[in-house]
């Protein structure tokens, strides 16, 4: 289209872009302008599910953000990198597909989130989601993103589940139904060996469409104001280069993620006067939550070897094996190559006497090599991972200049908060239950890390902080709440407090962690969130989905 300005401007083609533009164009007198900061998603590996290893330090298609160091992560800057490609993390991710628990929703409404619990949530859940298998009412069977069952099956994967069940934790065959408790196999957004990203899902179809534009390679510098009032976006092709503008007559929405979102309303003006007063930029309205209240899943693992004559994905994914999975894939058979990093799931509590899990645990046959990004060990092994739900430990995300090309300050303050070390320190003790049961010991032979001399919480603990890593779930930097509330920076129709024609709609304004993946719950908002820019009440989507 030749017109530079379109009736929304959307910020970021990842999970909530795409769902966004494929909803409101729907209407075709509407017009939306789409800015990506990466390019096409083109790479041969983001659509195979195993890719992941490859596109996650692949700087080309991903922010290769880092922590800000502290004594509990041992003094390490921990990668935590996010989609910069059509799709976004989607394109990247582990494919895993968690709703959650009720709960989480109806917290959300507690702190005065109108239309926010579960049973509001749960059509736009259903309308996003194409469920392959197993399900009740619950889920969604006309969606755009298809969630299939693992069809790959590893017998040490079988063992595994059959030990947990021993332990007391019963099998759940389906942990999206509303009652997450249990140990049984991922459910992942794969079909036909091949992953599904919400651009290949939402944005490609709505593409066909006269009234929709995407722009790839735009890095979004600056929110344009009158007064206060969003009335486009300045973006950059490239560093020092020419500043371009697309106008936005009704609203610029935001959909960069947690980091992203956070930083350009900063380098905009909209934040905590301090700060922006410390970037040399002019306030157009002081809100001093942008980039607070920033939280994270911080994950443990324990790896054991396997006996000889095992043999885990350490094997088959070399030589001659690897071969042979590869040929299973290219004629659509199970294979290694169209499964998703997890396995199998089990949720479950730190200790004894909670009414609900607070961990996610996760089991895979494999080992990868300690202090590397999904570097596979040379022997046979298997890794087991546990995080807690609903951490406490709080930080922030805070632009380091003006300049949109230098990433911002990252301290998600892994594991400050005491429970959330206690937590840990329970989930640590239970994966260590469930690799020592009968049913595994036919397969396994010894504890690689963090070693058997490790016992102690202490030792447990240093281990955690020296080997510990985040699991790509960053929220919370956009927080919605009511106006009351001096942290909250938008309402529960997720507009900027304060301001006309902005609003923000990704995970960054997710008010508290969902005891989840997060890429469900993104999808869900999005869904929610075209609703009401468009005017359409809330039983329409009941009937949609």
């Amino acid at each position: 289209m030749a017109t530079d300005s379109f009736d929304y401007v959307i910020v970021g083609a990842g999970a909530a872009g795409s769902v966004l533009a494929a909803r409101l164009t729907e209407e075709p007198g509407t017009t939306v302008c789409v800015l990506e900061a990466g390019p096409p998603d083109r790479n041969p590996w983001i659509h195979i599910p195993a890719g992941f290893i490859k596109t996650l330090v692949d700087p080309s298609c991903t922010w290769q953000f880092k922590t800000e160091p502290t004594a509990n992560t041992g003094g390490r800057r921990i990668s935590t990198t996010q989609g910069r490609t059509l799709g976004g993390s989607s394109s990247v991710n582990g494919m895993v597909y968690n709703r959650g628990q009720p709960d989480d929703l109806n917290n959300w409404a507690q702190r005065g989130n109108r239309g926010w619990g579960y049973a509001d949530v749960l059509p736009y859940y259903r309308r996003t989601e194409r469920r392959v298998g197993f399900g009740g009412e619950g889920r969604g069977r006309e969606g755009s993103i298809p969630v299939t069952d693992m069809d790959w099956i590893h017998p040490v994967s079988e063992a595994f589940i059959a030990g947990c069940v021993g332990l007391g934790i019963p099998r759940n065959p389906d942990y999206n139904s509303g009652d997450q408790a249990g140990v049984g196999y991922f459910q992942r957004a794969i079909l036909r060996g091949r992953r599904v990203s919400a651009a290949r899902a939402f944005l490609k179809p709505a593409l066909s469409r006269p009234n929709v534009e995407v722009r790839t390679d735009a890095r979004a510098a600056a929110i344009l104001f009158e007064g206060k009032r969003a009335v486009g976006v300045r973006y950059l092709r490239q560093r020092g280069g020419p500043a371009q503008e697309v106008r936005a007559r009704r609203e610029v929405v935001l959909c960069s993620g947690t980091v992203n979102t956070a930083r350009l309303l900063q380098v905009s003006g909209v934040g905590p006067a301090a700060l922006l007063g410390k970037l040399g930029v002019p306030v157009v309205h002081e809100l001093r939550g942008v980039g607070e209240n920033f939280r994270d899943h911080y994950a443990s693992r324990i790896v054991m070897r396997a006996k000889p004559g095992v043999q885990t994905l350490n094997q088959l994914s070399r030589g001659v094996r690897l071969g042979a999975q590869v040929a299973r894939w290219g004629v659509g058979r199970p294979s290694i190559l169209a499964t998703a990093p997890s396995h199998v799931h089990v949720f479950w509590k730190s200790f004894e006497g909670l009414d609900a899990p607070d961990l996610q645990c996760v089991f895979t046959p494999g080992s990868y090599a300690e202090g590397k990004v999904y570097v596979l060990d040379d022997y046979p092994g298997v890794t087991a991972g546990a995080w807690q739900h609903r951490p406490e430990s709080t930080g922030w995300v805070r632009a380091r200049s003006a300049d949109v090309w230098d990433d911002p300050e990252i301290q998600p303050n892994y594991l400050s908060d005491p429970n959330d070390r206690r937590v840990h320190l329970g989930g640590m003790r239970l994966l260590r239950r469930m690799l020592s049961t009968p049913e595994l010991g036919a397969f396994l032979e010894a504890e690689t890390l963090p070693g058997p001399a490790a016992q102690s919480d202490d030792e447990l603990l240093d281990y955690a902080f020296r080997n510990g890593s985040t699991t790509y779930h960053l929220i919370g930097t956009a927080r919605m709440g009511p106006a009351t509330d001096p942290t909250a920076v938008v309402d529960d129709r997720l507009l900027v407090h304060g301001m006309e024609g902005l609003r923000v709609v990704d995970a960054s304004i997710m008010p508290s962690m969902p005891s989840a993946n997060t890429y469900a719950t993104t999808l869900m908002i999005a869904e929610k969130a075209s609703d009401m820019i468009r005017g359409r009440p809330a039983q329409e989507a009941a009937q949609a989905a």
